[in-house]
């Protein structure tokens, strides 16, 4: 099926170049100036449709898993999943290199479980061996959680070796594919995963409002009472959809109306296999160009995923970011602050509705800001090249 053509910008909005919220189509905004009853059956069926498209992005094994939409950002899906799937005497092995593993850590403090973290820095990837090694060390682990595409860096995490290690010590996988979950492919069966979430404001390109949570039926059966949160219960949430039809609380209906839209647009580009195509396509054009100035990526092309990219900030004293991030900006632009803490750096989203044609835009008015900011040269300082060498290590 032949996706739908992208909108030219409309109502002079600039760009999003970030990992959610991004841009959305005309359509998708349009379909919010509807008001729908939370309680109404026309609603209902919409929640219903819904989860059951949602359903069908997980390939062979989706008549044994439910999706359950929670209300908020993804942030309160994780906590949800965690605090909903993770009994109160578990155990969680965090995989972090990034600011979402630590954000997940921080998080079972809260819910007072008992966790070990791997923390791999800015920009390592967590390897199957190493999770092999600290689930053999440690029998009293019982849950891993995995990121699937660290935003704070870029990089796309190795989901296979990290779940094959996690089944083969009988431990139980979560994942937390907020930025990469209809974009790159995941399916729980064959991984072997519990449970994972995601966001309507990402790959999937809605807005935000609420996220969802994707789980054995199994296991939200067994996880009755373990929620440490009356609003975050994901077992609560699943038991009265799956009676009523309803959510528990107000719903964001707007926010659901819109990703409707997203998924039918979805549907038309081919699904998971047709946005991460658009999406790679984006990121290796916006890649090239970006090179070509002279920038250098934090990561190696094995590494980089199709979602966001990091790029090391130039060591020319002429360049500074919170005046380049103004001039692309005022170009119809918006870039993402880094999040490395060793070298400075910014990030370039690649996801949204932007098509290779608008990365070449993106190039181009980078190459325009550096030629304002009297830039001779985009290369990073030498300290953040040696970080690189690490990656290849």
């Amino acid at each position: 099926m032949d996706a739908a053509p992208l909108p030219l910008p409309e109502l002079g909005e600039p760009y999003l170049l970030t990992p959610g919220p991004l841009t959305t189509s005309f359509v998708v905004k349009q379909a919010m100036l509807k008001d729908w009853g939370s309680w109404d059956d026309d609603f209902r069926a919409m929640t219903r449709e819904m989860r059951d498209k949602l359903l069908g992005l997980i390939g062979t094994g989706a008549e044994s898993y439910d999706c359950v939409p929670i209300q908020g950002s993804g942030s309160y899906c994780v906590e949800a999943m965690l605090g909903t799937f993770v009994p109160k005497n578990g155990k969680v092995l965090v995989l972090a290199n990034g600011a979402y593993g630590q954000r997940a850590a921080s998080t079972m403090d809260y819910l007072g479980r008992a966790k070990v973290v791997l923390d791999k820095g800015d920009y390592l990837p967590p390897r199957g061996s190493e999770v092999e090694r600290i689930l053999s060390d440690d029998p009293e682990i019982t849950h891993v959680l995995a990121i699937h595409c660290e935003t704070s860096s870029g990089i796309l995490n190795p989901l296979e070796e990290i779940a094959e290690a996690t089944k083969d010590a009988g431990r139980k996988l979560l994942v937390d594919s907020m930025s990469a979950f209809g974009a790159v492919p995941l399916e729980p069966e064959k991984l072997g995963c519990v449970a994972f979430v995601s966001s309507a404001n990402k790959c999937i390109e809605g807005v935000p409002g609420f996220g969802f949570v994707i789980a054995l039926k199994s296991e939200l059966e067994d996880a009755k009472g373990n929620a440490h949160s009356l609003s975050l219960d994901v077992e609560a949430q699943w038991a009265t959809m799956n009676k009523t039809g309803q959510w528990r609380f107000t719903p964001p209906t707007h926010v659901v109306a819109a990703f409707m839209e997203a998924l039918r647009h979805h549907e038309l580009e081919g699904g998971v296999a047709g946005r991460g195509a658009r999406y790679t396509r984006n990121r290796d054009v916006m890649v090239d160009g970006m090179r070509d100035l002279g920038f250098e990526t934090l990561l190696a092309n094995r590494w980089l995923s199709p979602i966001i990219v990091t790029f090391f900030c130039p060591a020319d004293p002429a360049f500074e970011f919170n005046r380049f991030y103004e001039l692309m900006k005022d170009k119809g632009f918006i870039i993402y602050p880094g999040k490395l803490t060793v070298v400075d750096s910014f990030r370039v989203g690649c996801i949204g509705q932007m098509d290779e044609h608008v990365m070449r835009k993106v190039v181009a008015a980078a190459k325009e800001a550096l030629a304002t900011m009297g830039v001779a040269s985009a290369a990073p300082p030498a300290a953040a090249l040696e970080e690189r060498k690490k990656l290849a290590a």
